[in-house]
């Protein structure tokens, strides 16, 4: 159980990634002071924070993860468990295990896979729902002279989220099935949840398709005719031109695991929707 503070003190709460740090300061408002240090161009899934970095979350009122192995880091970090709020806990047994032998990097942080347990957790918006409410439920207890004022917000959050979800529904319904290709293996729970029939292949947004990559593309298409190619970001007008000769149009939804470059993480994903919902106007 997190540790109860000082009645005036502003709680600081550490968060693994931006989703989470989003839901703190939404529930935690003015209660609160986010630590979240991870640089725009990097990855939190594959962030390492320095030495005094892990001090300094070490000794936050609430270290804020997001579960099922996300923060690599933390395998080789102590610590401190009355502090850590797992929120990804309360449906560890719906996890999805990911078997892949594919590597690829992402600039500086160098190489990695996707094999293990899929960590975007918070792309299937009622997971998202459940860790905002494990945020709630330790903000609570750590500061219940607060219990109100996060309720309320948590209440006006899970409204948000809620909206999204029932629309993504909407939009899966719609699909019904059809195939779609991804630009990456990160939409493992958003296509459990939405009925999305999704295959991925490894292709950065800001980065040009390579004739090899183009190549699974294709073998991929044989078997899985899809129509429409999900990106991470806003793909290259060239990587756009190229897919489409293979008969793919592109939308982008965005994890947005960092923080945006404009918005925030509610707005992120109100347009991610309604890119979603404009591919039923063409």
């Amino acid at each position: 159980m997190p540790n109860q503070i000082a009645k005036s003190a502003l709680l600081r709460v550490f968060a693994a990634n931006y989703p989470l740090a989003y839901m703190v300061q939404r529930i935690g408002g003015h209660e609160v002071e986010v630590i979240f240090d991870v640089p725009q161009d990097t990855d939190p899934a594959f962030w390492k924070p320095s030495d005094a970095q892990i001090t300094a979350l070490q000794e936050a009122d609430l270290i804020v993860m997001n579960g099922a192995a996300y923060s690599k880091w933390a395998e080789k970090v102590t610590l401190p468990e009355s502090k850590l709020v797992d929120t990804s806990a309360s449906f560890r047994d719906k996890f999805i295990v990911v078997k892949s032998t594919m590597t690829h990097s992402h600039g500086k942080q160098g190489e990695h896979s996707h094999d293990g347990t899929a960590f975007t957790t918070w792309l299937d918006f009622q997971q998202a729902i459940a860790q905002a409410d494990a945020i709630c439920d330790a903000l609570k207890q750590s500061k219940p002279e607060s219990v109100e004022h996060f309720a309320l917000n948590f209440d006006d959050l899970n409204k948000d989220l809620l909206a999204l979800d029932t629309r993504m529904v909407a939009v899966g319904k719609k699909l019904a099935h059809q195939p779609v290709v991804a630009s990456h293996p990160v939409y493992q729970y958003w296509a459990r949840r939405y009925g999305i029939n999704i295959e991925a292949v490894l292709c950065e947004p800001e980065e040009v398709p390579a004739d090899a990559q183009l190549e699974d593309l294709k073998k991929i298409l044989a078997t899985h005719p899809a129509k429409w190619m999900v990106w991470e970001g806003d793909p290259a007008k060239e990587s756009v031109a190229k897919i489409k000769r293979l008969g793919l149009d592109s939308v982008v939804f965005d994890p947005c695991a960092n923080r945006p470059d404009k918005g925030d993480f509610l707005s992120v994903m109100k347009e991610n929707v309604a890119a979603m919902e404009r591919m039923f106007e063409r």
